[in-house]
């Protein structure tokens, strides 16, 4: 079976969202891309994670042309492939529904430089404005918002993409930005955190540089 090691991988961490709380029913979506093939893997549209199995994995290249699969593949398509066609360090992306990183994006809020765990993302997280779910204009605001140095955004109204060279490590961005997100909402209810500066955030980078990727 075509990418087999990748479909297996869309599966086992399909079932990590629902089971880590990062998404609920069928929302969010994962990719892992492989670039020697220039193909990735998709979940499919609309199924219960505990129900796929490898053979529901979509295969596609990063224009969206399907290559195997007899699904429908996930409606954030557009959302994914832009990532792979613009970022060569990226090798997976997880778009995820978890609570308080879409508390921030209903707030247009970005998640701050309020835990040295940001580093994860690179830099404080932006929010995109509000675009409908599966449109090509949603996939653009992502790409802006992140460019080529920042492995999370926030969708706004919606949700959080988190991006990374393995699904391993887009996962880990995923939660740890989750984590952050809702230390920004309690501090800034709190009365307001005091954000870690510039330098302090590059010492934080430098680190995870060597941590893991």
């Amino acid at each position: 079976m075509l990418l087999q090691e990748q479909r297996e991988q869309v599966v086992e961490y399909g079932k990590k969202l629902v089971t880590s709380r990062l998404s609920t029913g069928t929302f969010g979506n994962i990719s892992v891309f492989d670039r020697s093939k220039n193909l990735l893997a998709i979940s499919p549209s609309g199924m219960d994670y505990f129900a796929t199995s490898p053979e529901d994995v979509v295969i596609l290249d990063p224009d969206g042309t399907i290559v195997d699969g007899s699904r429908k593949p996930s409606s954030e398509l557009d959302l994914h492939c832009i990532l792979y066609r613009n970022r060569p360090d990226v090798g997976a992306v997880v778009h995820t529904h978890s609570l308080f990183a879409t508390v921030l994006s209903c707030m247009h809020w970005s998640i701050e430089q309020i835990h040295y765990l940001i580093a994860y993302a690179g830099h404080e997280v932006p929010c995109t404005r509000y675009h409908p779910f599966g449109t090509p204009e949603l996939a653009e605001a992502a790409w802006a918002a992140m460019g080529n140095e920042v492995n999370a955004c926030l969708l706004g109204n919606h949700g959080l993409l988190a991006v990374g060279g393995t699904l391993s490590f887009a996962f880990d961005v995923a939660q740890q930005m989750e984590f952050v997100a809702q230390l920004t909402y309690y501090t800034r209810l709190a009365g307001g955190g005091v954000l870690l500066s510039s330098a302090e955030m590059a010492g934080a980078r430098k680190a995870f540089s060597q941590y893991r990727k």
